[in-house]
């Protein structure tokens, strides 16, 4: 019986479906968080959060999150926990650390834009390779020494104190409540200090990405490795309707979350 093969093959119906419809749906389940972020902030008193449309953003999209980042985790966990461990080669998941050709994260790690925590467990002790005798081998997750989470949005923290509190992390793991752009001023974090970045689908949701990328960079040692796992988008199609799914779906992250545009 032949097989699906995703790069080559029409995809099947029900995959057809789900892709297609899954921003629709995930746009409507957020909306249906305002609501509920609007009398919460009511029945606080949270005026000054209530009239300030960034502020209102980052408590709404907070608490959709919440809801909204385990989804994602376990739908991508089967390829964000191998590229952790070293184990993706030419984009491919290999199922053996003697196939793989880099070695998992270790030492101290760089987190850009943990949430709610939804991948704050992935530098736990659980993770750690069992058999791993060192920090650089193939194929395996190292130890974890020290881990920063840049996460500048403050509605958040709660729940990934949280999390981080269940890891076991309390001791390694430090927020650093700061975005990108303002990290060299905070201080807390030196250049040429981290041995790992790990960025999970949250690239998408920083400002001037292009310039904030490159200003990670400076805070690798060298050799250090950066571990990616991020949204794309499809070439240009002269599809029209492959321009309005995504350009529809952008515009309204943009919107309602100021999530930057990709170029279409």
């Amino acid at each position: 019986m032949a097989t699906y093969n995703p790069k080559t093959d029409f995809p099947p119906l029900k995959e057809l479906a789900t892709t297609v419809f899954f921003p629709w749906t995930f746009m409507y389940k957020s909306l249906t968080y305002l609501p509920g972020t609007l009398y919460r902030l009511i029945s606080s008193g949270d005026l000054s959060t209530l009239f300030s449309w960034s502020r209102l953003q980052s408590a709404w999209f907070g608490s959709f999150w919440a809801w909204a980042g385990p989804q994602v985790r376990s739908g991508a966990e089967t390829t964000v926990i191998p590229l952790l461990e070293g184990r993706i080669t030419a984009g491919e998941v290999v199922s053996s650390p003697s196939l793989a050709r880099h070695p998992g994260i270790s030492g101290t790690c760089l987190e850009i834009g943990p949430g709610s925590g939804m991948w704050v467990s992935i530098f736990s002790d659980k993770y750690q390779s069992s058999s791993s005798t060192g920090p650089l081998e193939l194929g395996r997750r190292g130890p974890i020494t020290r881990v920063y989470g840049v996460e500048p949005n403050s509605t958040v923290h709660p729940l990934l104190k949280q999390q981080i509190i269940q890891a076991n992390l309390s001791d390694t793991y430090e927020i650093i409540p700061f975005g990108i752009q303002d990290l060299a001023l905070s201080s807390r974090v030196a250049p040429n200090s981290v041995d790992c970045i790990v960025s999970v689908l949250c690239l998408c949701s920083i400002p001037d990405p292009e310039r904030n990328i490159k200003e990670l960079y400076k805070y690798l040692k060298p050799g250090g490795r950066w571990y990616v796992y991020e949204h794309v988008k499809r070439e240009r199609s002269n599809s029209w309707a492959v321009a309005l799914y995504q350009g529809s779906f952008y515009h309204f992250l943009f919107f309602f979350f100021h999530l930057p545009l990709p170029d279409f």
